[in-house]
């Protein structure tokens, strides 16, 4: 049966592809679909490409999160975040109940001192009653409250151990979520949120960059040599972009053959240098098969960079930086291209697809 992503109708953009395929076909617009169709839409997984084409023009969420279960690992960690975070929750709802129980004693402790005051005060009593009753009472009461009190503390320290174990497991949970199984870089889902965090702070736009970079003739070396190439040869990218730039850049593939780095406190000039580095580190990075001795490159990437301070929004940062990186790969590929007022492209990606 001919479904959108069998017939990959042709259009200038891929974004706008996989989302039409996902429209057509009802399927809701959220972050592991537009993954699922994605990856199948970009061919690099054969065998998910057929079982997305299998599921005919109106596929459930079941039988998608079925074929994400199979084919991404991170698929579904939401599920186990959410169980994490009702874990926490019930784990501080037991605490609180027992600081009510600690008010409670307190507040019985208080009563009973109150008692032992009126004893004290009643002139009909003789001084040995007033002295015995006194001592009786406070022994009662300091003797309960101490013991309710070292109760309280080991069973506070044990349920902040075990919320404790809870919170380690909820972050690892965020951070698996949050990371692309291929390369170890960030995700789509961490940089869309990191992308829209850039204009939380004003003052840091002219000091910020956003840079896109794409393999060059990545489809041409899927199809020479393999997808299982074609994968080792994007976690090598990877690493060596990671390697040419600062621990305190952003990386992320954002999909396919694609990754975004977010570039905090140079501006345009000194970013241009960093992209730069990474383009001519992986121009000059031999890609062989050390066992047949094959040699799949070279491999070059085009780089397309936009300032924060250029746009108004993340957006149009987008937008831009894809503008330039459009112009880079138009333009002889292999090169960086920042963004500037005339470049024109006629259709360019949306970033706010990612954001449904």
């Amino acid at each position: 049966m001919n479904t959108p992503i069998a017939q990959k109708v042709q259009a200038p953009d891929i974004a706008a592809q996989v989302a039409y395929a996902m429209r057509i076909m009802g399927v809701a617009p959220i972050p592991r679909n537009y993954e699922l169709f994605y990856e199948a839409y970009i061919g690099s997984s054969p065998k998910l490409t057929r079982e997305v084409a299998a599921l005919g023009n109106r596929a459930t969420q079941e039988e998608l999160d079925q074929i994400g279960r199979q084919f991404f690992g991170h698929h579904h960690r939401a599920e186990a975040i959410d169980g994490a975070h009702s874990k926490l929750s019930s784990q501080l709802e037991g605490l609180l109940q027992l600081l009510r129980q600690e008010q409670t004693s307190l507040e019985s402790y208080n009563q009973l001192l109150d008692e032992t005051y009126s004893r004290i005060a009643n002139k009909n009593n003789t001084s040995a009653e007033i002295i015995r009753g006194a001592i009786n009472v406070l022994s009662t009461a300091t003797g309960d409250t101490i013991s309710q009190g070292k109760e309280m503390v080991e069973t506070v320290t044990q349920r902040s151990r075990e919320m404790d174990v809870v919170r380690r497991e909820l972050d690892e949970y965020k951070r698996i979520a949050n990371t692309d199984s291929l390369t170890q870089l960030s995700n789509r889902r961490a940089f869309d949120d990191r992308l829209a965090a850039i204009y939380d702070n004003a003052m840091l736009h002219n000091v910020t960059a956003l840079v896109l970079a794409d393999i060059d003739h990545f489809k041409k070396i899927n199809d020479t040599y393999g997808h299982p190439v074609g994968d080792k040869i994007l976690a090598s990218v990877g690493s060596i972009i990671r390697a040419s730039v600062r621990k305190d850049v952003f990386i992320a593939r954002t999909g396919g053959e694609e990754f975004a780095m977010i570039v905090e406190g140079n501006n345009q000039e000194e970013v241009m240098t960093i992209a730069e580095r990474i383009r001519t580190t992986l121009e000059h990075t031999p890609f062989k098969n050390s066992k047949t001795g094959v040699n799949y490159g070279p491999i070059t990437i085009s780089l397309g960079l936009c300032m924060a301070s250029e746009a108004d929004g993340p957006a149009e940062l987008y937008s831009k930086a894809d503008i330039a990186l459009y112009c880079a790969k138009n333009g002889g590929r292999n090169r960086t291209m920042p963004f500037e007022d005339g470049m024109k492209k006629d259709f360019s990606k949306s970033w706010l697809i990612y954001r449904k």
